[in-house]
């Protein structure tokens, strides 16, 4: 077992159902989901030996089915973030010995060690996350630890609409291409199997290479110094991979370019994309044309939560449509996906590509391997393929948030609060976005507010001179009405009477103003909510405020003071057949 105070990477083994953690002392092994395995000695561990045996039942724990970890890169980032925590206990002048000894003091302490940053925030909450499941720990501790962390996070913006679009551009003529090539090739070695073409030929020996590429994952090579055989060597022009192996598979950064059109158009996390399963088109939808494809998607960082598994129905419409790139992605991985069922029939992925030295075992080992191939897709590729076209760095991540704040406008695999807290606050385009929908927001309320809040002028004593009377106002402004056009009197329901300036409200309204009250919320009662609220609601928000500017025992008087007179006209005018 290396000692050399890293995880150890063993061998990556193919797609095999997760076994039972095995936990021996102080070293752990975890084997995911995906078959792959990683070795973590905590004997490395520059701490006392009490600390390295807890923190590896600890660490075990989480490695175990069920324990949260279901991914050996999980596991992997937490063990380097609690590295440096055992050799922080180390260095202390009187170290505790064991989970039971450590001191608020000693947390406090290790806190003050770490940066403000996002990776000072990772150790601590790795740390934090793994003692809590120690019973010793004591509860000074615990409360400690349940301190906020304040750091101020590193902001990722959306790309704007023309690096958005360059990107896609440079995705495009990545894959397309390598779909070019792939397709041409596949038209080849079809007319090769249907006897086509003339034996003995060029384009004959191409067929047959292509024909051993398709069963093998290579074209016909010597063993040792894996050089194309002498035979071939004329018909597949070079030795390089887009000659060779090229012909009929994809490349780690041909498959980066594909994985960044479909997050483009879809909003994926890469490890989700990576885990996609290949698509399949519903019943009959190929047949006219017009392929369905249902998109299956597990997010395993929400295990145990709703939204973990989802799925999403694509269709193929032509070149502009959102599943066109399926149907490419598709074709472009047949070949691959046909030789690494072969291989293992338990793999179902979308996203396979070829290793360009399938000999060398210890490239981008965070990748699960069949063969000759790798599956799915990370940062480090699109990292890869992003500089092998001119641009800086991996556009997964950034372009997950552009299509899912900017261009879906919905959450992607997240809950509406994380995405809106998360993704869509600190966002400046949608913050700019989002101006002129607030303003609108804002006149809107306004607006609703002066409808719903009682306008008219309230004076203690009968109407000046000249004063028109209404059902239920004086009026002082009928030729000038804010309802109606200038110069041609007020035409407007005496309902409004309350919402307008012009109005003179005097003692000798309140009982009729009551009456109207009343009369509302009874027919609130027997009217359908939908025309009520239309109809009435305003009339009814204006006389309640009225109710509230004079107060309850006058209001109560005004009850009392409703005349059989007050009562008739309110019923017309509830009914629409007043004439004034």
């Amino acid at each position: 077992m290396s000692r050399r105070g890293r995880a150890a990477a063993l061998p990556d083994v193919p797609h095999q159902r997760p076994m039972p953690l095995v936990h021996d002392g102080l070293v752990v092994s975890h084997r995911d989901q995906q078959g792959r395995v990683r070795d973590y000695d905590f004997g490395t561990f520059p701490a006392p030996e009490p600390w390295q045996r807890s923190l590896a039942v600890l660490f075990a724990a989480k490695c175990a089915p069920g324990g949260g970890w279901d991914s050996v890169e999980t596991s992997e980032a937490s063990w380097y973030l609690v590295r440096p925590f055992g050799e922080f206990v180390s260095e202390l002048k009187a170290a505790p010995l064991d989970v039971d000894r450590l001191s608020a003091a000693h947390w406090h302490a290790w806190r003050l060690s770490l940066p403000p940053n996002s990776n000072g925030y990772s150790k601590y909450a790795a740390v934090a996350g793994l003692l809590q499941h120690d019973e010793r720990l004591a509860r000074p501790v615990r409360e400690a630890m349940a301190k906020r962390f304040a750091w101020t996070p590193g902001r990722e913006e959306a790309y704007t609409p023309s690096e958005f679009t360059a990107i896609r551009v440079a995705a495009r003529r990545t894959f397309r291409a390598a779909l070019l090539r792939i397709r041409e090739n596949t038209e080849r070695l079809e007319a090769w199997r249907a006897g086509r073409i003339e034996p003995g030929s060029s384009n004959w020996l191409l067929g047959e290479a292509l024909d051993v590429l398709a069963r093998t994952g290579d074209v016909p090579v010597y063993d040792r110094r894996r050089t194309v055989r002498q035979r071939y060597r004329t018909a597949l022009v070079g030795g390089s991979a887009p000659y060779t192996w090229g012909r009929l598979y994809l490349s780690r950064k041909e498959s980066a370019a594909l994985a960044v059109l479909i997050v483009a158009e879809f909003g994926l996390n890469a490890t989700t994309l990576s885990e996609m399963p290949v698509p399949k088109a519903l019943a009959s939808t190929a047949e006219v044309g017009m392929p369905v494809y249902r998109l299956r998607l597990e997010k395993r960082r929400r295990a145990g939560h709703r939204g973990r598994f989802e799925s999403r129905n694509v269709t193929d419409s032509g070149a502009d449509s959102s599943g066109r790139v399926i149907t490419e992605a598709l074709e472009a991985t047949a070949h691959a996906r046909a030789l690494v069922g072969q291989l293992d029939a338990d793999v179902d992925r979308l996203l396979i590509w070829r290793q360009t030295t399938p000999h060398d075992g210890q490239g981008y080992r965070r990748a699960v391997r069949i063969g000759p191939f790798g599956l799915g897709v990370d940062e480090l590729a699109g990292g890869a393929w992003a500089r092998s076209v001119g641009l800086r760095g991996s556009p997964l991540r950034r372009l997950r948030k552009t299509v899912n704040v900017l261009h879906r406008r919905e959450p992607g695999q997240n809950s509406q609060d994380t995405h809106d807290s998360i993704y869509v606050v600190g966002e400046p385009q949608a913050q700019q976005a989002a101006v002129p929908i607030i303003a609108d927001g804002a006149l809107e309320a306004v607006d609703a507010a002066r409808r719903t809040v009682f306008t008219a002028r309230l004076t203690p004593e009968a109407g000046e001179a000249g004063d028109r009377q209404t059902v239920t106002a004086g009026c002082a402004g009928w030729e000038y009405s804010p309802f109606s056009p200038a110069g041609q009197g007020c035409a407007a329901s005496f309902l409004l009477c309350t919402a307008c300036p012009n109005a003179r409200v005097t003692p000798a309204h309140h009982p009729r103003l009551a009456h109207l009250l009343n009369a509302l919320e009874h027919l609130r009662g027997v009217a359908e909510p939908g025309i009520w609220q239309a109809d009435w609601a305003d009339a009814h928000a204006r006389l309640t405020d009225l109710r509230g500017r004079l107060g309850e025992p006058v209001w109560q008087a005004a009850r009392e003071a409703v005349t059989a007179s007050d009562r008739t006209v309110i019923d017309q005018l509830l009914q629409g057949n007043f004439d004034l």
